[in-house]
C-alpha cells in the first residue's frame, strides 16, 4: 500500500487508482471514499476512479460490486499535503465457469476444482472418469483466472503463465502436440498473460503488453493470423494493439480495445462478427457502428456476440434463432442491435444461445433459449426480450 507523504496542508487533494480483474480493467465498480467526508464514484472503462477536491484528513477507499471479491478489501488514505495516487485493487469475479458438459471453479486460495464430463481429462485430476461432485485439479495453485472450452480447460496463474488440460485434438492445449492431457500442462512460449478465453477448440490469451495470442482449431480463421491452418502453439493475432479484454465463441473471437472499439474474426455464418455480412474473416475486422459509443465489456456465445456500453445499455448481433439478441425478434442480425428495455447494466455474459446481464441494483436479467430453464424466470419458454431472473 502506498501512503502519501505528510506535510502541512489545509488545502484540497485528490485520491485516484485503478481496479483490475485478471489484469484487465474492471469498469462499473462502485468505489466509496469514507472518513472526514464521504462520497462514491464508479470506475471508468479503463477501471480507473478519482475523487477530486478532497479535504485534508484520513479516509478509507473501499470498492464494491456484487459478485466480486477485492484484494485488498480497502485501503487507508492519509491526506496531509500530498495527493493520493496509485490506490489500486485487484479482484476476482464469478468463480464458476461452465462449458457444455463440465464446470470449473476457482477457489479463493488459487486452487481449482472441477466436475462433470471428463472423457478427455478436462477435469484435470489425472483420470478420464466423470465426476458429479467437485474434485481438485492436480498440481495447480496460485491461479488468477480460468476459462472452459467444449472439452478443454485453461488457467492463467498470477505469474503470467498459462496452463491447459483436456482435449487437444486441434492443438488447443498449446504445447506443440495434439495429445490430450488429463493434468495441467504449461502452454509453450507464453508469459506475462493477464486473461484467457476458450472457444470450442481454440484458446486465446491477452498479454500484459495488450497483444493477443491464440492457438488450436483455425478452420474458420478464429486464430486471427491470416490463415486457416491449425496451430499447436500460440501465434500472435495480426494487426492488434491496446487490447484490454478478450472473448471466444464457438469458432469466432472478439476483443475490446482501450478506446472502446470492438474487433472480431473467425466464423461469421450467422453475422457474429458484426461486419454487416456473413463472410468469414481470418484477421481482425472492426465491428460496425460501435466505435463512437464507449463499449466497456464484451461476451461471446456460440454464434452471437454481446457488448456493454459505458452508459449501461447492451448491444448484440449474430445468431438470433432463440431470441438471444434480445431485440424482440428471432431474426439474425449482422450488425449490432440494442437489447430492448435494458439500462444500468454493469456486467454481461453469453451462453450457447442465451444471454445474461447484471444490473447496478443487483438484479439479473436474461433472454434467449430457455429450454432447460437457463433464464431463471421460473419457466422453460424462450424469451426474445430480457426477463428478470428470480431472486437468488
Amino acid at each position: 500500500m502506498m501512503i502519501p507523504g505528510c506535510g502541512s496542508g489545509g488545502g484540497k487533494y485528490s485520491v485516484s487508482g485503478r481496479i483490475t480483474i485478471g489484469g484487465a480493467a474492471l469498469p462499473g465498480a462502485t468505489v466509496a471514499l469514507s472518513g472526514d467526508s464521504s462520497r462514491t464514484t464508479t470506475t471508468d472503462k479503463n477501471g480507473k476512479y478519482k475523487f477530486s477536491d478532497v479535504k485534508e484528513g484520513t479516509y478509507t477507499v473501499t470498492p464494491s460490486l456484487k459478485g466480486f471479491t477485492f484484494v485488498p478489501p480497502n485501503r487507508k488514505v492519509y491526506l496531509f499535503g500530498t495527493d493520493a495516487t496509485g490506490f489500486d485493487f485487484s479482484c476476482s469475479g464469478e468463480r464458476r465457469v461452465a462449458a457444455a458438459n463440465h464446470t470449473i471453479y476457482l477457489e479463493n486460495d488459487g486452487t481449482v476444482r472441477a466436475w462433470g464430463s471428463n472423457s478427455n481429462g478436462q477435469l484435470g485430476d489425472g483420470t478420464t472418469t466423470n465426476s458429479a461432485t467437485p474434485i481438485q485439479v492436480s498440481g495447480l495453485s496460485d491461479v488468477a483466472a480460468v476459462a472452459a472450452g467444449n472439452a478443454h480447460t485453461v488457467a492463467v496463474k498470477n505469474d503470467g503463465t498459462v496452463w491447459t488440460w483436456g482435449s487437444n485434438s486441434n492443438g488447443q492445449l498449446g504445447n506443440g502436440t495434439t495429445t490430450d492431457s488429463a493434468t495441467p500442462i504449461q502452454v509453450s512460449g507464453l508469459s506475462d498473460v493477464t486473461a484467457v478465453a476458450a472457444g470450442n477448440a481454440h484458446t486465446v490469451a491477452l498479454k500484459k503488453d495488450n497483444t493477443v495470442h491464440a492457438w488450436g482449431n483455425n478452420s474458420n480463421g478464429q486464430l486471427g493470423d491470416g490463415t486457416t491452418t491449425q496451430k499447436t502453439k500460440p501465434v500472435e493475432v495480426s494487426g492488434l494493439s491496446d487490447i484490454i479484454a478478450i472473448a471466444a465463441g464457438n469458432a469466432h473471437t472478439v476483443v475490446l480495445g482501450k478506446e472502446g472499439t470492438v474487433h472480431a474474426w473467425g466464423d461469421n455464418s450467422n453475422g457474429q462478427l458484426g461486419t454487416g455480412g456473413t463472410n468469414q474473416k481470418n484477421t481482425p475486422v472492426e465491428v460496425s457502428g460501435l466505435s463512437d459509443i464507449d463499449i466497456i465489456a464484451i461476451a461471446a456465445g456460440n454464434a452471437h456476440t454481446v457488448a456493454l456500453r459505458k452508459e449501461g445499455t447492451v448491444y448484440a448481433w449474430g445468431d438470433n434463432s432463440d431470441g438471444q439478441l434480445g431485440d424482440g425478434t428471432t431474426t439474425q442480425e449482422t450488425k449490432p442491435v440494442e437489447v430492448s428495455g435494458l439500462s444500468d447494466i454493469i456486467a454481461i455474459a453469453a451462453g450457447n444461445t442465451h444471454t445474461v446481464a447484471l444490473k447496478k441494483d443487483g438484479t439479473v436479467w436474461a433472454w434467449g433459449n430457455n429450454s432447460d430453464g437457463q433464464l431463471g424466470d421460473g419457466t422453460m419458454t424462450d424469451k426474445s426480450t430480457p426477463v428478470q431472473a428470480q431472486p437468488l
